[in-house]
């Protein structure tokens, strides 16, 4: 089966957080009240001496925690792109979902339902890229096709 995920390329990513606030406009996050679905995070070696940057959000699992945890079924994997999406409206805010990500790319609205990145799959459905991968001006995100068993 082919999926799409979302690819970072560590030697390309600068941090500028351009994906994070495309992100936090497309999903209109409001973040004095909600934590925003990517962080863009800088790692350095203990001598300092290599640094890497990070574009992380939801990774979109081939066998998802998160579907497999939620007592009421908010989660399932999109059957034509195999990105995880949700419907949070009958979400009873239990963190089950959060507590089996381990990612932690899970957060909770204002109103206590769970929310993440679904990968912009309406974007995606419509033939576009999802709004990180498209204002990335240095090409480290991508939305690749990868077969899973």
């Amino acid at each position: 089966m082919d999926r799409l995920i979302l690819d970072l390329d560590l030697n390309k990513c600068c941090a500028c957080g351009a994906c994070a606030i495309a992100c936090m406009d497309q999903n209109d996050i409001d973040t004095s009240a909600e934590t925003p679905l990517r962080y863009v995070f800088t790692v350095e070696n203990a001598e300092k001496e290599t640094v890497r940057y990070f574009s992380l959000a939801c990774m979109h699992c081939n066998d998802a925690p998160c579907v497999m945890a939620c007592p009421i079924g908010c989660f399932s994997q999109d059957e034509t792109t195999g990105l995880t999406v949700y419907d949070n409206e009958n979400c009873i805010g239990c963190h089950a979902c959060s507590l089996a990500c381990p990612y932690g790319a899970v957060s909770y609205t204002a109103e206590g339902k769970m929310q993440k990145c679904d990968g912009c799959a309406a974007r995606v459905h419509h033939g576009l890229e999802p709004a990180c991968v498209r204002i990335c001006t240095v090409n480290a995100l991508s939305l690749a096709v990868k077969r899973v068993p």
